[in-house]
């Protein structure tokens, strides 16, 4: 199957090309630019240093997006959603994750705010 063209790495004033969205150099900047401007502070307190390890055993466990399955395709995971958020009394136990790809997960998640 063919792959798509590399695209130039969004940070600024970067040459690099890439498949995602940041190039090897820039993508740990990225993410802790992300982390420190961009996300709520208590998401820290919410996910800690067990959410990685539970997060990663789940991925093992189901490495494809579970909604691209039910619709026949084999999309790989990208995020790990909790059915019942963790801010709402969620937990971190196997029966309220699901292993999505981002486009899923962003879905989920408009659908969300459409419904409030």
């Amino acid at each position: 199957m063919p792959r798509k063209p590399k695209k130039p790495c969004k940070f600024l004033g970067c040459p690099n090309l890439t498949s995602g969205n940041y190039c090897n150099v820039h993508a740990k900047i990225a993410c802790d630019n992300y982390n420190r401007f961009e996300r709520s502070p208590d998401v820290n307190k919410r996910y800690g240093r067990d959410w990685k390890s539970i997060r990663a055993r789940y991925v093992a466990l189901h490495p494809l997006c579970e909604m691209c399955l039910k619709e026949g395709r084999l999309t790989p995971v990208e995020e790990v959603h909790h059915k019942k958020p963790v801010s709402q009394g969620g937990t971190n136990d196997f029966e309220n994750l699901m292993s999505l790809c981002k486009s899923c997960h962003t879905k989920i998640h408009c659908n969300e705010l459409h419904d409030r």
